[in-house]
């Protein structure tokens, strides 16, 4: 029988009824903005986005999401890191089992591409670490609602380097079938003024492919920097789709959570 991670958040971060949870990410997708120049006619290989309650990350999140539109037909992979919350772990570590499941449906994981990078010696297999973590559940509603059929790589990332998150994704780069998500919130709990001054340096660090950012200024900081190493390897350049906070959605203002998104392509 196929070993299934279930929702762990479903009915906290975002709705359990399907029907609720469709209509919601439906929403936030047709109400994205564009803010950005030609954000409609970007084509990404890979993504930066928010992971927190739906009712304070979800429309910045969907601002990367609906960029997918113009590469869904050729998605059949997504790697998907992100930073533990709850668990401590070395290294970056797979969830041993074989599909995730949402309200949405079950999403199958790609077994042979985490087989692929099993014998990295930062890669290792931690269901504790997957059990309850938030930050990669909260982005497969968005993936189930805008791709068609997919496979998934999802890796926790704990104790790393970006040198070591940087070798997994060259591994499992590929071509236009591959998609890579990073899921990261920027600043917490700071005055609202404070973290969008905060939060303007990080998005500038992140367009510029800086690496150095560090965990105060986004908590997935280690697979931010990753992903910047090998974007830059690869000449991609980094569009900001979104910048706001809690401060800016749903919460008060005088301690928020930055959120940011981010999609990043190669220009010809």
């Amino acid at each position: 029988m196929q070993s299934t991670r279930p929702p762990a958040v479903a009915g906290l971060f975002y709705p359990e009824d399907a029907k609720a949870l469709t209509f919601d990410v439906r929403a936030m997708l047709a109400n994205v903005p564009f803010p950005a120049p030609h954000a409609e006619k970007i084509i990404p290989k890979a993504l930066i986005v928010p992971h927190a309650g739906y009712i304070y990350s979800g429309p910045i999140a969907a601002t990367a999401y609906a960029t997918l539109n113009n590469v869904a037909p050729h998605i059949r992979r997504v790697i998907l890191l992100g930073p533990t919350h709850r668990v401590a772990v070395q290294g970056l570590a797979l969830p041993g089992v074989e599909a995730f499941a949402t309200p949405l449906g079950v999403v199958p994981l790609d077994v042979d591409a985490m087989q692929f990078i099993a014998d990295l010696p930062q890669v290792t297999v931690s269901p504790r670490a997957h059990a309850q973590e938030h930050s990669l559940e909260v982005q497969l509603p968005f993936l189930q609602t805008v791709l068609n059929e997919f496979q998934l790589l999802p890796l926790a990332v704990g104790m790393a380097t970006a040198e070591e998150v940087a070798e997994v994704l060259e591994r499992l780069w590929g071509g236009e079938e591959t998609l890579i998500v990073i899921s990261s919130d920027l600043s917490h709990y700071l005055p609202y003024d404070t973290a969008r001054r905060e939060d303007t340096i990080t998005a500038q660090s992140i367009l510029a492919m800086k690496t150095g950012i560090d965990h105060d200024h986004a908590c997935g900081a280690t697979p931010i920097n990753g992903l910047l190493l090998t974007a830059r390897k690869h000449h991609l350049t980094a569009h900001q789709l979104d910048l706001r906070n809690s401060g800016d959605t749903a919460g008060p203002r005088d301690g928020v959570v930055g959120y940011a998104a981010f999609a990043f392509e190669e220009i010809p």
